[in-house]
């Protein structure tokens, strides 16, 4: 059979399976799937995940399931569920299947009690303190239970009555009978169910009990028929017990083959469900769906393309050892999916009154909308000869180099005129007021007339007539460091990571709610909702490009 050319480890032994003809027996057809429990907002970390099995997915023909791992009911809702749903969707993924693990608890208990019966499970009194303190060490070996030999009708009656509700949280556990001087500690009588009295989000207060992931999950996988399950690299020693545990289910080959890769590790983020909910709990951030946060929902929400973060994936690569990437790469992918999309606006955030001394009237001046699209493009911008110019683009005392606006000096308005500095307007304290200048009518922009004036910067700028009052936010990462140990991030958030500044911005961009823009030499913002009669234009990314490709 013809196979697609394998670009990383995963797919090249996906490759040599379908060679050995592992998968005659269900038509060649590959299954992965996508399994997060719904317990918090998807965050960049799992877009990884995401494009690598949805990339399967495609590259194979295959199918993918979207699948809760919901045994945890003290965490779960359905907020958690309907989020992790439309964050797939806007990353433009479709789905063959969604599934919830809780829909096989019956399957699982089933299971469980086979487990029973054949001699590899028992019921356990020990507390979960006395179960970790007699588990052994790397170096040392694990103490068996001294309820390890309990007859399997004994089990069966103590698990049956667990269910039941007969116990309290914690008095019993159904564990994996293994072995307890098992090298791999995964393997020393692992947990597989345990008591909680907790009403479960869909299925009420059915259960009692709950199955533990390390059982959960690689039973889920053998039902659903999934050939690979494709996870992060530290349930890299938990594949044996995965293994073991669809082997003992009695499940039909072929089994599903868990394969690790390295997770996607950014600096200066917070890369955990946990550590992002004691945000939001604690009231650091407005929500899950705050701009400055990593979730799926509060990058969409700050105007990131999806597309950018399934190409800032597609650069990282898939690897099988563990690495940090800069965040500095990820802004470079959103810079460069904005700048094909984004059109371009005028906004100043520190506005400085230019006035054109010799000029008269108003005209409309043609603006190029995004001059990387090729399509040549414009839409009208009104110019008057009074604007306003940021006031970094004027210097009193400019530096060395310095191409843009000082007096004597000339610069160009972008898409008007070039003009000259004469007169510097201060008030009592010394501050720059207002420039007044002189404007060249053969320089306007597109002109074909040639000019002996000439200037070599170029700024931007926006009518004081028509110009709308505008609110700037920007943001700074959360973390302040860009080490990505798991300290205690408390004392590594920034808490200065958004600030705010009056300006102007062009009419046009005010008007454009939830579209995003380019503003010129400045960002790019999306445009929010107006507050208190003032347009507001929310940072995406900034243009400076630190990233050294």
């Amino acid at each position: 059979m013809q196979l697609p050319e394998a670009t990383n480890f995963i797919e090249q032994i996906i490759n040599e399976e379908l060679e050995a003809g592992k998968f005659e027996s269900r038509g060649n057809e590959i299954a992965v799937r996508f399994p997060p429990e719904p317990n918090g907002y998807l965050h960049i970390g799992h877009v990884k995940a995401l494009c690598i099995n949805f990339g399967v997915k495609e590259k194979y023909n295959g199918k993918i399931n979207l699948r809760m791992d919901d045994t945890n009911p003290a965490k779960e809702d359905y907020e958690y569920v309907n989020s992790i749903v439309e964050a797939v969707k806007w990353l433009g993924f479709e789905y063959d299947n969604l599934f919830f693990a809780s829909d096989y608890y019956e399957k699982m208990y089933e299971i469980a009690e086979k487990y029973i019966t054949d001699g590899n499970a028992y019921v356990c009194d020990l507390s979960s303190e006395e179960i970790t303190a007699t588990r052994g060490t790397l170096t040392e070996a694990g103490k068996e239970s001294p309820y390890r030999n309990r007859s399997a009708e004994e089990n069966l009656r103590l698990f049956r009555e667990m269910r039941a509700g007969k116990y309290a949280d914690g008095a019993k556990v159904l564990r994996a009978k293994i072995d307890m001087a098992s090298p791999n500690i995964n393997m020393r009588d692992p947990v597989i169910y345990r008591i909680a009295h907790v009403p479960h989000y869909r299925q009420g207060d059915k259960w009692c009990i709950y199955p533990m992931y390390d059982f959960a999950h690689p039973v889920s996988d053998a039902i659903e028929g999934i050939t690979h399950s494709l996870c992060s690299l530290e349930f890299e020693n938990h594949r044996p017990l995965y293994d073991w545990v669809i082997e003992k289910a009695g499940f039909p080959a072929p089994a599903p083959r868990q394969i690790e890769f390295a997770r996607l590790n950014i600096t200066n983020t917070l890369m955990s469900k946990r550590y992002l909910k004691k945000l939001v709990d604690e009231g650091f951030v407005s929500g899950w769906d705050d701009a400055r946060m990593p979730t799926l929902m509060g990058l969409k929400n700050r105007g990131v393309p999806p597309m950018a973060l399934r190409n800032f994936c597609a650069a990282v690569g898939v690897a099988k050892n563990y690495g940090v990437v800069n965040i500095a790469q990820l802004d470079e992918c959103i810079r460069d999916e904005l700048n094909l999309t984004a059109e371009r606006a005028m906004g100043v955030c520190s506005p400085l009154k230019l006035t054109v001394t010799n000029y008269e009237g108003e005209e409309e001046l043609p603006f190029e909308i995004n001059p990387a699209d090729g399509s040549g493009a414009t839409r009208p911008v009104k110019f008057t000869g009074t604007v306003y110019i940021d006031r970094s683009d004027f210097a009193t005392e400019p530096p060395p180099k310095f191409k843009r606006l000082f007096k004597g000096g000339y610069v160009r308005l972008k898409g008007a005129y070039i003009v000259r500095c004469d007169e510097v307007v201060t008030d009592g304290n010394g501050n720059v007021t207002e420039l007044k200048c002189t404007y060249f009518p053969e320089t306007r922009s597109g002109s074909a007339v040639k000019s002996e004036v000439k200037a070599k910067g170029v700024i931007q700028w926006v009518d004081a007539k028509y110009g709308k009052d505008a609110v700037f936010t920007t943001y700074k990462p959360l973390l302040k460091d860009e080490e990505y140990p798991d300290q205690d991030y408390a004392e590594r958030l920034d808490k200065n990571s958004i600030s705010t500044c009056c300006g102007k911005v062009e009419p046009y961009a005010a008007d454009c709610e939830g579209k995003s823009f380019q503003l010129m030499r400045t960002g790019y913002y999306k445009v929010c909702p107006p507050k208190d009669g003032k347009a507001q234009l929310s940072e995406i990314v900034s243009l400076k490009d630190s990233f050294n490709k």
